[in-house]
């Protein structure tokens, strides 16, 4: 088969910024190409038209139109006709796409388009509780009604996500992938204890429960150093430009002395911040079914995670992992606690965390049951081939 992707970011060689959908497209794809089969990637939203294969897949970047009041729709249709210039002359089977923004919302393709859930702009809004743009909840349903398939990361994305449109579609269940070959344990000196969050520095994902969290564990353990790498966002809801910054207000002053915001790092630098983490937490109160989790686990980190919808899917509590409501200060930071206290019980969970990765997160065992579902699509649908 021939797989297209639309995404607006991909982790290539010179990527400004890379987010978990970008990450998830690159990790499938990797396993499609060893599969046999050939991956094109179109990434809109880049500051020039060009085209390059990295590690057998084929990129093309592909520059916005900028036009006032049209550039949305001239977008479209630009990413529309290189995708079929593509297929004239290299037929593309399939092409996925992300649910976010309804990016293929008036796209017409010669070949099945499935919209693959990681969560849309109105699913985020609705899990954040904050009012979501009529025009892109519009395009987002346009796009979900008008696909020939969906494919859910988690079985609570999809079940919400028909929810919040109101459609009945159907959809297969099938979970972000990650290279465990890539990501595993390695040996490292004996350091500091370390608490790591990494992922965007935003509102909906919990930075700002985390230093209620860091400041009762340090009281207990004033040694222990918290980490952040990530992006720093602005804050939708106060309009403050800094999410760091507002968090850095709610640490108390001994625990803010063990702080470090990385910032954004390039993303294969995260492994050796992952390595050197002794628990990693994410309090997330918005997800579909984060890769960062997966990647934490694999590397053996045991995790003190959100214990919303989608994380019943991937944590067994108490045995490879620990789920806590993100709301719940004292909570949260027990059990930061135990796995910092208790070493035997951190070792169980991290070794259990990594076969849970490794038997059902796999990013081979993910692509085959992804080339399945493309297959099935591909047979049930009927278009007039370029």
């Amino acid at each position: 088969m021939h797989i297209g992707f639309i995404t607006s970011h991909f982790p290539f060689h010179n990527a400004k910024s890379v987010g978990g959908i970008g990450t998830s497209i690159k990790n499938l794809g990797d396993e499609l190409v060893i599969a046999g089969h050939k991956v094109t990637v179109f990434v809109y939203n880049q500051e020039a038209d060009e085209k390059f294969i990295e590690a057998g897949i084929h990129i093309q970047k592909i520059k916005n139109i900028r036009f006032k009041g049209l550039s949305w729709w001239l977008t479209r249709k630009k990413i529309q006709h290189e995708i079929c210039k593509t297929s004239k002359f290299d037929k593309i089977d399939i092409v996925e796409a992300p649910d976010w923004e309804g990016i293929t919302a008036f796209i017409k393709l010669p070949c099945p388009i499935v919209i693959r859930e990681n969560g849309s702009d109105t699913y985020f809004c609705y899990l954040d509780k904050r009012p979501v743009k009529k025009w892109n909840k519009f395009q987002e349903k346009w796009a979900l009604r008008q696909a020939n398939a969906i494919i859910a990361v988690s079985s609570f994305t999809g079940k919400v996500t028909n929810k919040i449109f109101g459609i009945d579609k159907p959809f297969a269940v099938i979970p972000n992938g990650i290279n465990i070959d890539m990501f595993f344990p390695e040996p490292i000196a004996a350091s500091h204890k370390t608490i790591l969050y990494f992922g965007g520095i935003i509102r909906k994902k919990g930075l700002l429960e985390i230093p209620h969290y860091f400041n009762i564990v340090n009281e207990k353990f004033p040694e222990v150093n918290l980490i952040l790498v990530g992006a720093d966002m602005p804050d939708k809801i106060s309009g403050s430009p800094s999410t760091f910054k507002m968090m850095e207000l709610l640490f108390s002053l001994t625990a803010q002395q063990k702080v470090a915001f990385k910032g954004s790092v390039p993303y294969h630098e995260i492994k050796k911040y992952i390595n050197a983490a002794t628990v990693c937490i994410f309090p997330s109160y918005a997800e579909a079914l984060p890769v960062s989790w997966l990647e934490a686990m694999a590397m053996e980190k045991a995790i003190v995670a959100s214990d919303i919808g989608w994380s019943n899917e991937i944590i067994d509590d108490g045995k490879d992992g620990f789920k806590v409501n993100p709301a719940h200060h004292k909570d949260f930071a027990e059990r930061i606690i135990r796995l910092l206290e208790d070493e035997p019980l951190r070792h169980q969970i991290e070794k259990n965390a990594r076969k849970k990765i490794s038997s059902k997160f796999s990013s081979k065992i993910t692509a085959n049951q992804t080339i399945e579902c493309y297959k099935e699509i591909i047979k049930n649908a009927r278009f007039k081939r370029i």
